[in-house]
C-alpha cells in the first residue's frame, strides 16, 4: 500500500511562477520543506525564483511549458517527476490578463484567457491528480479572484475565475477519497506588475491607483503576493486535511 510522503520530501508545482504571486507561493512552499517545481512559458524565465529559493536552502527547478497546451503540460509534469519526485502539490496560478469590454472584446481576447486560467488548470490537475492518487495525499490549490463575482472590462477574466470555483468544488468531490483535496484562494487588489499594468492603461501611476483601491478595501491598503502565498500554503499543509472545496478571498475583507 502506498503511503504520502513526509512533507519535507513533497513535490509541489506552481505554475506562472517566475513573478509575483506564483513566485512569493513558490518560496513559501519551498521553506515549508517542498522541492518546488517553478512552472512558467519557459524555463528561463523562473530561474530567478530558483535561484531565490536554492540561496535560502531550498530545493527547485525551473520548468518551462505552456500549460494551456496538452502536449506541453505532459511532458511538464513528467519531467518534474523524473528530477524531483512524484508531485503532490499543485497550485494553479498561471494567468493573463485581456481585458476589453464586451463590445469590443475579440475571440482571442477571450480565447486566450479561458485558456491560461481555466483549460490550464483542467489539464494540469488532470495531469498531475494520477500521482497524487497513487501518493494517496494531494493538493490542489486553484487561484481564483474577486473578480470571479464580475468586474468591469473583464468578461473573460471574470468568467475564467468564477469558473475555477467550480472547478474547485467538482475537483474536491471527485478526488477527496483519494486523500486529495482541492480549494481555491481569490485574491482581490495585489500589488503585481499585473496590476501595475491595468494602472498604466488607466493613464494613472501605479501609486495613485493604489491609494484608490485601498481606500474602498477594510484594511485599508492593497495586498502583495505574500499575503496570497500565506493562503496557499495553509490550503497545501497537511493542517488542512479537512478542508476541501472552499473559496478563500484573501481581499482585505467581506466581499460576499
Amino acid at each position: 500500500m502506498t503511503t504520502a510522503n513526509t512533507s519535507s520530501s513533497r513535490v509541489a508545482i506552481v505554475t506562472g511562477a517566475a513573478r509575483g504571486i506564483g513566485a512569493a507561493t513558490a518560496e513559501r512552499l519551498a521553506a515549508d520543506g517542498h522541492a518546488v517545481a517553478v512552472l512558467d512559458l519557459d524555463a528561463a524565465a523562473g530561474a530567478e525564483t530558483v535561484a531565490r529559493i536554492e540561496k535560502a536552502g531550498g530545493r527547485a527547478i525551473a520548468v518551462g511549458a505552456d500549460v494551456s497546451d496538452e502536449t506541453q503540460v505532459a511532458a511538464a509534469v513528467a519531467e518534474v517527476a523524473e528530477r524531483l519526485g512524484a508531485p503532490t502539490v499543485l497550485v494553479n496560478n498561471a494567468g493573463v490578463l485581456r481585458d476589453n469590454l464586451l463590445f469590443k472584446m475579440t475571440v482571442p481576447e477571450w480565447d486566450t484567457v479561458l485558456g491560461v486560467h481555466l483549460r490550464g488548470a483542467f489539464l494540469m490537475s488532470r495531469a498531475v491528480q494520477k500521482h497524487m492518487v497513487d501518493e494517496g495525499f494531494g493538493r490542489i490549490v486553484n487561484l481564483s479572484s474577486s473578480s470571479a463575482l464580475g468586474n468591469r472590462g473583464q468578461a473573460n477574466y471574470a468568467a475564467a475565475k468564477a469558473g475555477l470555483q467550480g472547478f474547485t468544488k467538482t475537483l474536491a468531490i471527485e478526488l477527496g477519497k483519494f486523500g486529495v483535496t482541492a480549494n481555491a484562494v481569490a485574491p482581490g487588489f495585489i500589488a503585481t506588475d499585473m496590476t501595475a499594468a491595468t494602472a498604466e492603461r488607466m493613464g494613472i501611476t501605479f501609486e495613485e491607483f493604489q491609494a484608490a483601491c485601498a481606500a474602498d478595501i477594510p484594511v485599508r491598503r492593497v495586498g502583495t503576493p505574500a499575503d496570497v502565498a500565506e493562503a496557499v500554503a495553509f490550503f497545501a499543509s497537511e493542517a488542512a486535511g479537512f478542508v476541501s472545496g472552499q473559496v478563500v478571498y484573501v481581499a482585505g475583507g467581506p466581499l460576499c
